[in-house]
Protein backbone atom coordinates (compact mmCIF):
# COMPACT_ATOMS: atom_id res chain seq x y z
CA UNK A 1 0.00 0.00 0.00
CA UNK A 2 1.38 3.27 -1.07
CA UNK A 3 0.77 6.57 1.03
CA UNK A 4 1.16 10.18 -0.12
CA UNK A 5 1.54 12.64 2.05
CA UNK A 6 0.55 16.27 1.54
CA UNK A 7 0.55 19.44 3.49
CA UNK A 8 0.45 23.18 3.19
CA UNK A 9 3.17 25.56 4.41
CA UNK A 10 0.96 26.66 7.33
CA UNK A 11 0.50 23.11 9.10
CA UNK A 12 4.74 21.88 9.20
CA UNK A 13 5.21 23.15 12.51
CA UNK A 14 7.85 19.85 13.34
CA UNK A 15 9.88 18.25 11.08
CA UNK A 16 8.45 15.00 11.50
CA UNK A 17 4.73 16.20 11.42
CA UNK A 18 4.18 14.09 8.27
CA UNK A 19 6.07 10.84 9.40
CA UNK A 20 4.00 10.83 12.88
CA UNK A 21 0.40 11.53 10.94
CA UNK A 22 1.48 8.68 8.39
CA UNK A 23 2.38 6.11 11.11
CA UNK A 24 -0.84 6.77 13.15
CA UNK A 25 -3.03 6.75 9.54
CA UNK A 26 -0.98 3.19 8.53
CA UNK A 27 -1.43 1.68 12.14
CA UNK A 28 -5.40 2.51 11.94
CA UNK A 29 -5.75 1.33 8.52
CA UNK A 30 -3.38 -1.81 8.69
CA UNK A 31 -6.03 -4.39 8.59
CA UNK A 32 -7.38 -3.32 4.83
CA UNK A 33 -3.56 -2.91 3.50
CA UNK A 34 -3.76 -5.65 1.36
CA UNK A 35 -7.38 -4.31 -0.20
CA UNK A 36 -6.13 -0.99 -1.04
CA UNK A 37 -3.39 0.41 -3.45
CA UNK A 38 -3.20 3.58 -2.16
CA UNK A 39 -3.93 6.38 0.33
CA UNK A 40 -3.36 9.91 -0.31
CA UNK A 41 -2.95 12.03 3.37
CA UNK A 42 -3.83 16.27 3.28
CA UNK A 43 -3.29 18.24 5.97
CA UNK A 44 -4.19 21.92 5.93
CA UNK A 45 -4.82 25.36 7.78
CA UNK A 46 -8.44 26.98 7.10
CA UNK A 47 -7.53 30.00 8.70
CA UNK A 48 -3.50 30.09 7.57
CA UNK A 49 -1.91 32.85 9.72
CA UNK A 50 -4.94 33.20 12.08
CA UNK A 51 -5.70 31.00 15.06
CA UNK A 52 -8.74 29.41 16.03
CA UNK A 53 -10.81 26.21 17.08
CA UNK A 54 -11.08 23.10 14.82
CA UNK A 55 -9.13 25.30 11.92
CA UNK A 56 -6.85 22.49 11.56
CA UNK A 57 -8.45 19.72 8.85
CA UNK A 58 -7.10 16.33 7.01
CA UNK A 59 -8.32 14.59 4.30
CA UNK A 60 -7.59 10.70 3.65
CA UNK A 61 -8.50 9.17 0.51
CA UNK A 62 -7.80 6.03 -0.29
CA UNK A 63 -8.20 3.36 -2.93
CA UNK A 64 -9.63 0.31 -2.76
CA UNK A 65 -8.54 -2.54 -5.48
CA UNK A 66 -10.64 -2.06 -8.52
CA UNK A 67 -13.23 0.42 -6.71
CA UNK A 68 -13.67 4.13 -6.44
CA UNK A 69 -11.62 5.84 -3.89
CA UNK A 70 -13.38 6.78 -0.51
CA UNK A 71 -12.72 9.96 1.37
CA UNK A 72 -13.38 11.34 4.63
CA UNK A 73 -12.23 14.81 6.04
CA UNK A 74 -12.19 15.26 9.69
CA UNK A 75 -11.33 19.09 11.70
CA UNK A 76 -9.65 19.45 14.90
CA UNK A 77 -7.61 22.07 16.86
CA UNK A 78 -3.89 20.26 15.74
CA UNK A 79 -3.36 18.20 12.49
CA UNK A 80 -3.04 15.02 15.02
CA UNK A 81 -6.43 15.26 16.38
CA UNK A 82 -7.87 15.80 12.54
CA UNK A 83 -5.96 12.65 11.51
CA UNK A 84 -7.03 10.92 14.46
CA UNK A 85 -10.30 11.50 13.37
CA UNK A 86 -9.91 11.22 9.75
CA UNK A 87 -8.44 7.83 10.06
CA UNK A 88 -11.13 6.63 12.58
CA UNK A 89 -13.89 7.61 9.80
CA UNK A 90 -11.84 5.82 6.89
CA UNK A 91 -11.61 2.83 8.80
CA UNK A 92 -15.81 2.60 9.60
CA UNK A 93 -16.91 3.50 6.29
CA UNK A 94 -13.62 0.86 4.71
CA UNK A 95 -15.63 -1.87 7.26
CA UNK A 96 -18.92 -0.56 6.09
CA UNK A 97 -17.87 -0.98 1.93
CA UNK A 98 -15.59 -4.40 2.63
CA UNK A 99 -18.39 -6.17 4.48
CA UNK A 100 -20.87 -4.82 1.75
CA UNK A 101 -19.30 -6.96 -0.78
CA UNK A 102 -18.12 -9.88 1.26
CA UNK A 103 -21.74 -10.15 2.48
CA UNK A 104 -23.48 -10.15 -0.89
CA UNK A 105 -20.59 -12.42 -2.49
CA UNK A 106 -19.73 -8.76 -5.74
CA UNK A 107 -16.65 -8.11 -6.96
CA UNK A 108 -15.74 -4.68 -6.15
CA UNK A 109 -16.42 -3.96 -10.35
CA UNK A 110 -18.35 -6.80 -12.07
CA UNK A 111 -17.96 -7.63 -15.76
CA UNK A 112 -21.19 -6.40 -17.68
CA UNK A 113 -22.86 -9.90 -19.31
CA UNK A 114 -24.45 -9.20 -22.66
Amino acid sequence: MQVQFNSDSSVMGTANVAERIETKVRDKLARFEERLTRIEIHVHDENAHKHGHDDKACTIEARPRGGRPIGVTEGASTVDDAARRAATTLAQRLDRHFGKSNRHGHDPRPEKVM
